[in-house]
């Protein structure tokens, strides 16, 4: 597989869980936020200090990368070259997408593992918040 860039961003991250028919108001900003909804849930991924203190299910402490794309959105094992060596070193992650490239988070409490998991695979993991 393919090694791959990847960094760290800074931005300390949360993910929170609505019921799909609840309203939320995006936040205003530059910030990374993704809201998928199905039928059964909402599901957002926000920077934590945006999150409101009212959120009926939030998971916090965890660490956004991203993939440095673009990638055509035909490519193949892009994602898999990140998370079978993440897997092995048993560090679970949180995987989104857009249109451009591949973002993943990591609990922060499995950071350090995660960087060197990647590193011994190959990658070039970009961490300027060390």
């Amino acid at each position: 597989m393919a090694q791959q860039s990847i960094r760290l961003l800074p931005t300390k991250m949360a993910i929170v869980r609505y019921r799909p028919t609840e309203p939320f108001s995006v936040p205003a900003g530059p910030e990374f936020f993704s809201l998928i909804r199905t039928e059964k849930e909402l599901s957002i991924v926000m920077e934590a200090s945006l999150v409101p203190k009212v959120a009926p299910i939030k998971s916090t402490g965890w660490r956004l990368f991203e993939v440095a794309g673009p990638f055509e959105l035909n490519a193949v094992g892009v994602l898999a070259s990140i998370t079978a060596p993440l897997a092995d070193a048993g560090v679970s992650i949180f995987a989104l997408a857009t249109y451009d490239t591949d973002y993943f988070l990591i609990s922060a409490r499995q950071l350090k593992r995660a960087i060197r998991a990647l590193r011994a695979a190959g990658h070039t993991v970009i961490d300027d918040c060390a």
